[in-house]
């Protein structure tokens, strides 16, 4: 499991501030450059560089947890296009439970630049909403309202392209997300694996628990997956997995944008 518990919280391998994250220039110059644009060389796992597509991806937090607190989030989301331009994508296991949540887009070092958003409404499919927490059904959208200045999310910081049904496997993917023990997102770029016919997987070192939620984009902007699924994301720091996003998470994409006020 990837989301960050109470308890988890209370434990953070503090390690991971240091060398499990960073590479050296040798280890860099011994692996080839990622294809689609990637952030760096395949299956190594950085901090990620501030900027527009990092921008679009943030932590979640709490009601009650300080953005100005370290270690306070406990899942990642990111901004997905919409009409209403309201719409984030995270997993299922993340937005369990109806206590009050923000997220923090481009969260970094304590500071959340883009403000803190409010989840003003959660859509979860089926297959998890109705008790049974399928793993296949481990995604889900969150609305946010709007900040004080009337904007929305996706005018301040852009969005990625949810595309379910898209293949994946042949171009690789960048991963980025927010373990629980830093205040600073980490990225890698591999390619998909099919972890069965439902599911997909990456290797990627030092995903651990906080990057529940994390999308995985390709070359050209396009979700084609998000850190959930089996045992919610992985049973370990190395290896994270996704549903596949096929016919169920196209008709939950609908039924969240069905109330946007917005157009394309």
């Amino acid at each position: 499991m990837k989301r960050t518990t109470a308890a988890a919280r209370g434990t953070r391998r503090l390690a991971l501030f240091g060398a499990v994250v960073l590479v050296s220039s040798a280890a860099m110059s011994a692996s080839h450059a990622a294809a689609d644009g990637g952030a760096g060389p395949l299956g190594v796992t950085v901090t990620a560089a501030p900027g527009a597509r990092t921008d679009r991806v943030g932590a979640l937090f709490h009601e009650g947890e300080s953005a100005d607190s370290p270690g306070g989030h406990f899942c990642t989301a990111s901004v997905v296009h919409s009409p209403g331009h309201d719409l984030v994508l995270t997993a299922a296991h993340c937005l369990a439970g109806d206590e009050t949540l923000y997220f923090a887009p481009g969260y970094r070092d304590g500071q959340a630049p883009h403000g803190l958003w409010t989840v003003a409404r959660r859509h979860l499919p089926e297959g998890w909403a109705d008790g049974g927490q399928d793993e296949d059904s481990d995604l889900a959208f969150a609305v946010l309202e709007p900040d004080e200045e009337g904007q929305e999310v996706e005018d301040v910081v852009g969005a990625l392209r949810f595309t379910p049904g898209t293949a994946t496997g042949a171009t690789a993917v960048t991963v980025t997300g927010y373990p629980a023990d830093r205040d600073t997102p980490v990225t890698c770029t591999a390619h998909p694996r099919p972890h069965g016919p439902t599911q997909q997987s990456v290797t990627c070192p030092a995903f651990s628990a906080g990057t529940s939620g994390s999308p995985w984009v390709s070359g050209d902007g396009r979700v084609v997956g998000v850190i959930g699924g089996y045992e919610q994301g992985g049973d370990t720091d190395d290896v994270s997995y996704s549903v596949v996003l096929g016919k169920e998470a196209a008709r939950l994409y609908a039924t969240a944008t069905d109330n946007d006020d917005g157009t394309d």
